[in-house]
């Protein structure tokens, strides 16, 4: 079996049941159980307790790899592979109980970081729609059985186009600022508050571009080759003076509008 054809059966059975838990977990009620950088961008028990269940379903599947999640920060393996995590992509939503979030499971090779990486595989589950969005690399993108495809062109009403926001409010002025410059391409824009699913829905042609700044390497590493292997374009520009690296992805024939337009 190819190595990334492995990868991508391991990262959709484990992101199934990992959402599946995080599922219950919330139908039972969520417990806050810190802060991150700020009171707005919360943790959950249950993000702790989902990161551990793939953390294990992963050292008994390869115990070699390294890892790389949210939660529990960086570990570098024995061999060229490191799972890169984001347990409950969207807490915010999972905690207030709004359908819009996803387990993010990707594999990438080389150098754990951003731009020096190479990603393998991808699955993204979305425990309260059951859908799972999953990508080889070299072998498309795909939800469930249907393989998907960025859209070719926007319609004549414009781009619907989703980004999202800091949770510092000093970054706010200059995220709502960078909307703006936007809008003039779009007839909508969409904040789902996941960014994993943002990939995801540019991948299977629901959104028609996505953009955003600070991006944790968790956030993109599995939504990127989504995109990617349904035929778009992904890239940015490097941080800004608060550390925050803009993200763009886009059918090919959107990307560079878009990269323009919210450029600082």
């Amino acid at each position: 079996m190819p190595l990334a054809h492995e990868l991508e059966s391991i990262a959709r059975e484990i992101a199934q049941e990992a959402g599946e838990l995080a599922r219950r977990r919330r139908s039972e009620g969520v417990a806050i159980a810190a802060t991150k950088s700020a009171l707005a961008d919360i943790v959950t028990e249950a993000d702790r307790e989902v990161e551990q269940l793939i953390r294990e379903r992963l050292h008994a599947a390869r115990p070699d790899d390294g890892f790389l999640g949210e939660e529990s920060g960086a570990e570098r393996g024995d061999t060229d592979i490191t799972w890169v995590v984001d347990p409950i992509d969207g807490t915010v939503n999972y905690a207030y109980g709004i359908p819009s979030y996803a387990v993010s499971i990707a594999a990438v090779a080389g150098e754990p970081v951003p731009g020096l990486w190479q990603a393998l595989a991808a699955a993204v589950f979305n425990p309260a729609s059951g859908e799972l969005f999953h990508a080889e690399r070299g072998e498309g993108a795909w939800l469930g059985d249907t393989r998907l495809a960025v859209n070719a062109e926007p319609s004549s009403a414009g781009a619907l186009v989703a980004t999202g926001f800091g949770y510092r409010p000093e970054t706010h002025a200059g995220d709502l600022a960078r909307l703006a410059r936007v809008m003039p391409l779009a007839r909508d824009v969409r904040r789902i508050g996941a960014a994993s699913l943002d990939f995801a829905f540019v991948a299977s042609g629901r959104l028609d571009a996505y953009f955003e700044r600070g991006l944790a390497p968790w956030d993109h590493a599995a939504g990127a080759l989504l995109v990617t292997e349904a035929g778009g374009m992904v890239g940015g520009l490097p941080a800004d003076e608060q550390g925050r690296a803009l993200f763009v992805a886009a059918a090919p024939a959107l990307y560079e509008k878009i990269l323009s337009l919210a450029a600082d």
